[in-house]
């Protein structure tokens, strides 16, 4: 029962908590982790410790398989390039300089310690920065490397942690870059391959059903059955889990019904609210059994090398994200050429983003009781996440604001492009059917003129209903999913063309889905 009690007082927590963050317009992971502080000191609360194999293998799937199925591949795949100088090159480079920094710091603790911490520390949590993005705005192109940045750089830092920490506990700790750069690339190419099969089989499964329920239930599977496996096999179990979302996602409006995907999206965007209401609030929950662990360290010392990883960790992003800017490839350059200030703050925003969570505090729990100034490591890193949170977390809104976007996109206005054309491909079927059905002449015009009249033909279980009146209904609903079928088609093409992305292609497939609904009652 106290662990009952204890959960029912976080999900309490976390609905108070969300509504203050957005009645008060900050970061609601930030609010979420001060408010597990707060909890942790609340004498006779019942205390949830957060295991690492809990969030590694219960949490990080779902959440991030969550996430890739929003991403969009076009946009991911038009970023590639500095995609990867982000997930992979600046884990690597706050990896060195955090490890370089502490070992000159604490000359007894071992280097592959060292870049232990420095692989903990590595990987961001897209979460805080995108809510601030999505309600305050940003281009589609910075949100894109924030989110992509996330789902990636985690399967980085954690095979190179993966590598680093059982060297810190050998004898000698020598660090063989060597194997640790064979082992990232076997366990990357492996779990993107076992996410891929997934994905597809998983695919097939969901098409040849139609029963929205078993449908979201196996979604609820898939990221563990991708996961899973790849974590066995020693590959990576993050991007297996990735790239299983990343191909049901592309696949969404080709292999679900209108029923199953309203339910599946709504299904997820609660999924991915409590899971990560859990985790921050839990975060904030460890911060006593960290500050017991430390035993009789100088709080002097301590603050002090809290101060240096936090410092290393916020200025070493933003001297590779303004230095990696000026390279060819960079969205800055195609902002430049519009408005060169606008560029450089945005470079800031992105630089000013690398919001650190949950993955850094499981990766510093899972260390073993023998690891080298475990405790220490566990402070260190719960401080990264307090200041990057807490402190960035909190001023990103007005760094955005400072940015004075003006809410133009460098390619234009998607959206409207996409109705457009869903609205011409409705008029063109309208326009080819029209002499199938010679005796429904005023429901075409009805739809043409956009006037529809969609209560009178609803379904219905009136008992008095003629049979010419339930044929008439039939035919009136065969014609407009014939035309919202061909709007949805050629929203989807567009996409697949490239010339819209996933985000755009979502929001008016559900607009259409609602719209089909609806003439279900």
């Amino acid at each position: 029962m106290d662990v009952l009690t204890a959960v029912l007082a976080i999900l309490v927590a976390i609905a108070i908590l969300f509504e203050i963050a957005r009645r008060l317009g900050v970061p609601y992971p930030t609010l979420l982790v001060l408010g597990g502080l707060g909890l942790a000191f609340i004498p006779g609360l019942p205390r949830i410790s957060l295991e690492p194999d809990l969030v590694l293998l219960v949490f990080l799937p779902p959440l991030l398989f969550g996430a890739a199925t929003e991403s969009g591949i076009r946009d991911l795949r038009a970023n590639l390039v500095p995609l990867v100088r982000l997930s992979i090159g600046l884990v690597v480079f706050t990896m060195v300089v955090v490890a370089a920094a502490v070992h000159a710091a604490i000359p007894d603790l071992n280097l592959a310690a060292a870049f232990t911490l420095g692989a903990i520390v590595g990987p961001t949590d897209a979460l805080a920065a995108t809510s601030v993005f999505r309600r305050l705005g940003a281009p589609r192109v910075i949100r894109t490397l924030i989110e992509g940045e996330a789902l990636f750089n985690d399967a980085t830092a954690l095979v190179a942690y993966r590598v680093a920490w059982p060297l810190a506990v050998a004898v000698g700790g020598t660090f063989v870059l060597s194997t640790a750069i064979a082992g990232f690339f076997v366990a990357a190419f492996g779990g993107v391959a076992i996410g891929v099969v997934i994905g597809l089989i998983s695919g097939e499964i969901l098409r040849r059903l139609d029963d929205p329920p078993v449908e979201v239930l196996i979604s609820i599977v898939i990221p563990f059955a991708a996961y899973l496996p790849a974590d066995q096999l020693d590959l990576s179990g993050v991007l297996a889990a990735v790239a299983a979302g990343l191909v049901i996602g592309s696949r969404l409006g080709t292999i679900l019904t209108p029923n199953s995907r309203v339910l599946w999206l709504t299904t997820w965007k609660m999924i991915g609210f409590v899971l990560n209401g859990f985790v921050f609030v839990l975060i904030g929950l460890q911060l006593p059994e960290i500050l017991r662990g430390l035993g009789g360290r100088p709080p002097i010392h301590v603050l002090g090398l809290a101060a240096l990883v936090c410092g290393v960790v916020v200025v070493t992003r933003l001297v590779w994200v303004f230095a990696s800017s000026l390279l060819p490839g960079s969205p800055r350059r195609i902002i430049a050429a519009r408005d060169p200030r606008l560029a450089t703050r945005l470079t800031f925003v992105v630089g000013w983003s690398g919001l650190r969570g949950s993955v850094s505090l499981a990766a510093a729990l899972a260390l073993p009781a023998g690891f080298p100034e475990r405790n220490l490591i566990l402070l260190l890193t719960f401080a990264v996440i307090l200041v990057t949170l807490v402190g960035q977390g909190l001023t990103l809104p007005a760094v955005l604001r400072w940015a004075a976007w003006d809410g133009t996109e460098p390619d234009g206005d998607e959206a409207t492009r996409a109705r457009t054309t869903a609205y011409q491909a409705g008029l063109d079927e309208i326009a080819r059917t029209r002499p199938d059905w010679p005796t429904h002449q005023p429901l075409f015009d009805r739809l043409e003129s956009g006037l529809q009249d969609r209560t009178r033909h609803l379904a219905t279980e009136d008992p008095d209903e003629t049979e010419e009146r339930r044929q008439e209904r039939v035919e009136h609903e065969e014609i407009q999913r014939g035309v919202i079928g061909a709007q949805r088609s050629a929203v989807i093409e567009l996409r697949d063309r490239g010339e819209i992305n996933d985000q755009t292609l979502r929001l008016l497939e559900r607009e259409l889905d609602l719209e089909e609904l609806r003439m279900e009652g």
